[in-house]
């Protein structure tokens, strides 16, 4: 395993952080909040964006316009069951939903969950270090490089462990913060 491709795996992990942490509330009106959710639509399961455009009019509200208007209750049975928490509203062409304030106990979960995923982030990234630095050594094993060379290798790689948690955890300050605005 190279260290070009350790560090991309690396950053896609951050990526996917940084999405996971997109789909929390912030208070404010975020069409991201609604990429998880998918709906029953002619049998089929299918992302809410597939079958609308979603859009946010002011800070507070998001319009979902569906491209066919027979699926808008379909759409608005799996926003009400899904973990957004909000109450869709019809007016026959668009769904509204208005984002209330959080209040500082929601505000506190959320910052809860904004750390579990970071963490679950920061496991995936040690996971990856654990697996290239298990290649390094059967290399070593295998007398493919020196001993000398396998603790270069191990030690860029450790670095770049550091380096990209570091960044999980910089993403996951920004979104405390976010999160904890008023």
């Amino acid at each position: 395993m190279k260290l070009a491709e350790v560090q991309d795996q690396m950053q896609k992990t951050v990526e996917s952080t940084q999405r996971a942490f997109n789909t929390i509330r912030t208070g404010r009106a975020n069409a991201s909040l609604l990429d998880r959710i998918v709906v029953e639509y002619y049998g089929m399961e299918t992302p809410l964006k597939s079958l609308a455009t979603i859009s946010t009019p002011d800070a507070t509200t998001i319009a979902i316009q569906p491209f066919d208007r027979t699926s808008m209750g379909a759409i608005e049975k799996a926003i009400s069951l899904s973990d957004v928490g909000l109450t869709p509203s019809n007016d026959g062409q668009t769904i509204r939903l208005n984002i209330p304030p959080l209040t500082s106990d929601r505000r506190k979960e959320l910052v809860k969950l904004a750390a579990k995923l970071a963490e679950e982030g920061k496991v995936a990234i040690r996971n990856i270090r654990r697996d290239a630095i298990d290649a390094i050594r059967k290399r070593e094993k295998g007398h493919e490089i020196s001993e000398d060379e396998s603790r270069d290798l191990q030690d860029q790689v450790q670095k770049s462990t550091d380096k990209f948690i570091a960044k999980i955890e910089d993403l996951l300050t920004t979104k405390e913060k976010d999160i904890m605005t008023v």
